[in-house]
Formats: C-alpha cells, structure tokens, sequence
C-alpha cells in the first residue's frame, strides 16, 4: 500500500496496518526530508518520495517481510529495499526521537502506584544455516526471535526490550536481559517467570491480576 492510499485511512487502521500512529509517522517523515535536504546532491530522482520510503520501512518492521517480497510490492530490487531500510533506520535512531527510557528507568520507579506488566513475544524468522537449535522454539514449532517486552500500565509506554534465540526460557531471558525493578515497583508477569518472586518480591502473577497468562 502506498502513502495515498494509506492517507484514505481512518487513524485507527491507519495505526493497525503500520504500528504507529498518524502523528509519529508524519514526525518520521519530517525527519528523513530535513535528512536528505542537509545531503541533497544534483542526480537522478529516487523513485519513491520519502512518505513512501518512509511507509515501506515501518511496513518491513511490521509483517516482517523479506526484502524480496516488499521489493515485489514497491518495483524494486531487494538491494534497494534493503538500502533503504538501512538509510531510515540509521536517520531514526541518530535523531534519538524513538528511544525508549531503558532499563534504568525501571530503578527509579519506585512508587508504590506504579506497576509495570512484563511479557515475551516471539518473532517467526527463516531457517538460520548455523545454530538452527538454538533459535527453534518448542512452543511455536519454528525458528523464533524472543522479545521481552516492559510496559508501565498507565500509559501503556514501552519501558525496554530485551531480545534474545527463540530457545531460551522467558525467565532466563529475563535472567540474562539484567533488568532490575525499583522495590517498590509491583510487576506483573506470566507463569512463564515462576521464580520471580524470589528475585523481586512485589512481582504477581498475570491470573491473580486479572491479566491473561
């Protein structure tokens, strides 16, 4: 889907089909455009304006398509996509807009109002040519990338991520992420992290919270 047909949608399905919001995207664009305004150099025109550069890459991050399959949707070849995802990637995070507050954070929360919910993701990747064991997830059934993800319930802000092989066991990827609560920060977690509750003690399970584990 290109950025006209993308602009037709209501904000909502708009924020479904790319993951952010209207806002965030259009902050995105203005980015890359002051980007490529500082290096603009006399030559051929790229054949995609930056709203649909910038679509494609957050598309990409998204389904998780290969570079083959978006090339296939935009007419270009999997060198260019993968060009371009470098470029918009490199411009986003140098202008540190998208960071997230970071484990340190999670210290400081030390108010007995706060509470944070802590969950794993897994992400389908291709066959890997070496170490296919440790990236197969019994759970899935296939090659996997874990995401521990950290959320402050309130403002259903991202905390931190921690990213690990698709084998390895939530609780141990929450072990290995070296994250560390404040201690009066309440936790909820997943029968997934049983043993929590010897590391940090106002950690509860998701059922007991009303969440579902």
């Amino acid at each position: 889907m290109k950025i006209e047909k993308a602009k037709q949608l209501t904000s909502k399905k708009f924020k479904r089909m790319t993951g952010v919001s209207r806002r965030t995207f259009e902050l995105m664009v203005e980015l890359v455009n002051a980007d490529h305004q500082k290096k603009k150099k006399p030559g051929r025109r790229p054949k995609l304006i930056i709203e649909d550069q910038v679509l494609m890459v957050i598309q990409y991050w998204r389904e998780y398509r290969t570079y083959y399959h978006i090339g296939l949707d935009y007419g270009l070849s999997e060198s260019a996509v993968c060009r371009i995802v470098f470029k918009i990637e490199n411009i986003l995070i140098k202008s540190r807009k998208f960071s997230l507050p970071g484990k340190k954070e999670l210290w400081k929360m030390s108010s007995e109002e706060d509470l944070v919910v802590m969950d794993v993701t897994e992400s389908p990747i291709e066959k890997p040519q070496k170490g296919q064991k440790r990236f197969f997830s019994g759970k899935q059934g296939e090659h996997t990338l874990k995401t521990q993800v950290i959320i402050h319930q309130k403002s259903s802000q991202i905390i931190c991520l921690g990213h690990e092989k698709g084998r390895i066991h939530d609780f141990k990827l929450f072990k290995s992420s070296g994250v560390k609560f404040g201690e009066l920060l309440k936790v909820i977690a997943d029968k997934g992290y049983q043993g929590i509750t010897k590391i940090h003690q106002l950690s509860e399970p998701a059922r007991s919270w009303g969440f579902p584990s």
